[in-house]
C-alpha cells in the first residue's frame, strides 16, 4: 500500500493529483476533462527514445481550484489495447506515486440488459469507492479485456456465452494488473458506447495501424467505398458523445473535488 493511502479509500481532502484517470483515446475523455476543469485543460507530449514526438494526447493536465487550492489532475491517454495501456502506464508510474488508478473509457455491451450510456465498474475491495458509485448509478460488472473490437452482434454473443461477462474493453486488465504488482488501488468505470443488440457501422480492427490507432485515411476510404454508412457513423458519434457525458457525469460525482 502507498504510504498516505487509507484504507477506506479515497475521499474528501485526499490529493486528487495522485488519482491517475486512464482513457484510451482523447474523445472518450474530453467531457469529463472540460466538465472537471475551473482553470486550462492541456495537452503534454514528450519524445520518444528513439527521438521521434510521442502521441500527442500523451497526457491531458485539467487544472482545478477546489475549496479555493489550486490542483492539477492528470488524465493519460493510454492508446488502444494492452501494449500501448502497459506502455503508458509503466511510464506513468515512474514519474508520480499514484494513490489511485482508474481505467476509463467505452465498453461494448455483451449482457443485453445493458443499455448504452450505462456506467459500470469494477473495483478493488481497498479503493472505497463502491458505495458512491451505486449511488452514483453505476452498475458492478464483469468485464473482459479482448484483442480486438467487437463490433457483430454475433461476435458479442459469442463473447458473452464463452466469457460470462457483462462488457468488454481492450485495456484494464493489463492497467489492473500493473496496479495490483505496485500495490495501487484500481478500478475499471467504464460507459456502454454500444449494446450487445447493436452493430457497429464498420470493422474498425481493419482501419487500425500497426500500434492501434484508427487510420484516418482508411476511415475516409471506407466511407467513400460505402456512402450509405455515413448516417450510421454520425449516429455512433452522437450516441458515443452522450455516453462520455454520463461518464463524467458519474466520475465527477464519485472524486471529490473533480465537480
Amino acid at each position: 500500500m502507498l504510504p498516505g493511502y487509507r484504507s477506506e479509500g479515497f475521499g474528501e481532502g485526499d490529493d486528487l493529483e495522485r488519482v491517475l484517470f486512464c482513457f484510451a483515446v482523447e474523445q472518450e475523455a474530453r467531457f469529463f476533462a472540460h466538465r472537471s476543469s475551473s482553470g486550462a485543460v492541456r495537452r503534454v507530449s514528450r519524445p520518444r527514445v528513439d527521438g521521434a514526438v510521442a502521441d500527442r494526447d500523451h497526457r491531458l493536465i485539467v487544472t482545478l481550484h477546489p475549496d479555493g487550492r489550486l490542483e492539477e489532475m492528470e488524465i493519460l491517454i493510454t492508446g488502444i489495447g494492452r501494449e500501448n495501456a502497459e506502455r503508458k502506464l509503466h511510464t506513468a508510474l515512474k514519474r508520480e506515486p499514484y494513490q489511485l488508478v482508474l481505467s476509463c473509457g467505452f465498453a461494448g455491451g455483451l449482457n443485453p440488459y445493458l443499455t448504452t450510456g450505462t456506467v459500470i465498474f469494477s473495483t478493488d475491495e481497498d479503493a472505497g469507492l463502491t458505495p458512491a458509485l451505486l449511488a452514483a448509478g453505476a452498475c458492478p460488472v464483469r468485464f473482459h479485456c479482448a484483442d480486438r473490437v467487437a463490433t457483430t452482434v454475433e461476435e458479442k454473443q459469442a463473447l458473452w456465452k464463452a466469457t460470462g461477462a457483462d462488457a468488454v474493453e481492450m485495456e484494464s486488465q493489463i492497467i489492473r494488473a500493473i496496479c495490483r504488482a505496485h500495490e495501487i488501488p484500481s478500478a475499471t468505470i467504464r460507459v456502454i458506447s454500444d449494446a450487445a443488440h447493436e452493430n457497429l457501422p464498420l470493422d474498425f480492427n481493419v482501419l487500425m495501424t500497426a500500434e492501434q490507432r484508427l487510420n484516418y485515411g482508411k476511415l475516409a476510404l471506407a466511407l467513400l467505398g460505402s456512402p450509405k454508412k455515413i448516417p450510421a457513423i454520425l449516429r455512433l458519434q452522437r450516441q458515443t458523445q452522450l455516453a462520455a457525458k454520463n461518464l463524467a457525469r458519474v466520475l465527477t460525482k464519485v472524486i471529490p473535488g473533480c465537480d
